[in-house]
Order: C-alpha cells, then structure tokens, then sequence
C-alpha cells in the first residue's frame, strides 16, 4: 500500500511540475504581449501596467502577422480537407475490405509512417521547379512554386500515412453488424460509409483533425522552402518579426506576433477536449 501511495503522490508531483513549467511561460508570453516597450527595461517579469493593444495592431500590419494568419488559415483549412477526402475512404475501404495489392497498399502506408517530411524538401521543391520550367517554357506560366493551394496538396501528402494508419486501426474496430444493418435498410456502399461508419468513427477524426492541424499550422520548412518570394505562412513571418523585433527591440510586437500564433492551438484544443474523449464506446454495438 505504501508503494501505491508513494507512486501516486510521484505521478501527481510530476503532473503538477508539468503543468507549473507550462502555464507559466504561457502566462509570461501572454502578459508582455500587452506591454509597453519600456516595461521589459525594468523587469521583464513585472506585470503590465496596463493593457496595450498596439502591439497586436502593430503586429497585423507593420509585421503583415495578419496577413500571414490569413495564408496560414487558407493553407490549413485547404489542407485538412484535401486530406481528409482522400485519408477517409482509403482508411475505410483498408480496413473493411480485401481486394488484391492490399497488402502491398498497406505496406506502403506504413512505410510512409517512417519517412521524415523534412528531409525530401529538397527533391519536392526541384520537382515542382522543374514542372515551373516547363510550364513557363511552353505556355510562360509559373504555377507550382509560390502557390498556396500546391503547398496545401504537399502538406496534405505527407500527412497520409499516419492519417490511413490512424483511421484504419480505428475501422478495424467497428463491428460489421452496422454495415450489415445498413445494407438490410437499403443502403449502399457509399451511403453506408457516408451516413453510418464515418459519424461513428467521429472521436478518431476529431483527433486526427486535431494532430494534422497542429503539424499544418506550425510547419516552417516546408513553407519556406515553397514560398521563396510570394507571402509567408505564420511560422515563417513569426521568423520575420522576430529578427526584426530584436533589430528593433519593439519585444512587445514580438510577442503579440507569439499570441497570435499560439492562440488558435489553444482555442481549438479547449473547444475539442470533451470531444477527444466522447463516444469512445461507438466500437461496440448497445443493446
């Protein structure tokens, strides 16, 4: 008994040290995002006097953080939906059916899961040179590199693997008396898929919305690599502002520009939590 409760007063002890060393950086990055420039001279950890909004507003346009929320936006919500259109009826037609070359598809996937994103930039951003070349050559068009909705297809791609792995395990556990059920009503093949299987696997599409978000909304090579001159996502403009800000010393601009980066992760985690954790039991069948 004694063991038992030393553990868990261990397992508390760690878990409130992991909160401490959390919540106090967020605190810190969210209370200097609305101080005035001369408040960091004299104690960086004082709290603000007040509260300055223009280091939001200096942020938005003079560091361009807003339009750059925008691209980062439009490439996230492209993104999430390019990949859940094709990750979701792939995961399920791999985990309910069997055809010839599954497992060779299955073996590719999982294959996919090991290959690091960040060391093929490279070939990706020659790839697309190449296919710039050729279009320019023959119809003077440049498409592929500084484009939004290419960079969106790319962050999509990458994340296939880990997303038909994800789903399909969690396809795998759901009894086939709903399909059987559904087909019994009159439905078909894709209707079943539509209207019964996918709101059942629900908590795991919320979770994968979830991961693929995060990865999508702070990636920074990749957006680099493919934006070279057009405008930035956020993490690249957050890069911008910072060695601008520290040129500058403007600290307060600098961590509006984090506010702004950080606060949607954080809004869409508080929104989803419960969701993460619901309808776990849709896997079994309620009598």
């Amino acid at each position: 008994m004694k063991n038992i409760k030393l553990y868990k007063i261990f397992i508390y002890v760690s878990l409130i040290a992991l909160a401490i060393s959390i919540v106090i950086p967020l605190s810190w990055v969210f209370m200097s995002s609305i101080k005035e420039n001369s408040e960091f001279y004299a104690s960086p950890w004082n709290l603000p006097k007040g509260i300055y909004f223009k280091n939001f507003i200096d942020a938005f346009i003079q560091a361009k953080m807003g339009e750059y929320f925008l691209n980062s936006v439009i490439v996230t919500a492209l993104s999430l939906i390019i990949l859940l259109v094709v990750a979701l009826p792939a995961s399920y037609v791999l985990a309910r059916y069997e055809f010839k070359f599954k497992k060779i598809i299955d073996l590719l996937y999982m294959a996919g899961l090991f290959i690091n994103v960040n060391y093929i930039v490279v070939p990706i951003f020659l790839m697309l040179l190449d296919w710039d070349k050729f279009l320019w050559q023959y119809f003077k068009l440049e498409f592929f590199i500084n484009n939004i909705f290419v960079l969106a297809i790319v962050y999509a791609a990458t994340s296939i693997p880990f997303t038909v792995y994800l789903l399909t395990s969690y396809f795998k556990t759901l009894p086939k008396a709903y399909e059987e059920a559904a087909y019994i009503d009159g439905c078909g093949y894709f209707s079943t898929m539509i209207k019964i299987m996918f709101p059942l696997a629900k908590p795991s599409i919320i979770t994968v919305i979830l991961f693929n978000f995060l990865a999508f909304w702070n990636e920074y090579i990749i957006g680099l690599t493919l934006l070279p001159s057009s405008s930035k996502t956020l993490p690249v403009g957050l890069v911008n502002l910072t060695q601008a800000a520290r040129g500058k010393a403007e600290y307060g601009m600098l961590y509006a520009g984090l506010v702004i980066v950080m606060l949607p992760t954080l809004l869409l985690y508080i929104s989803v939590q419960k969701k993460l954790t619901e309808g776990m039991t849709l896997g079994g069948i309620k009598d």
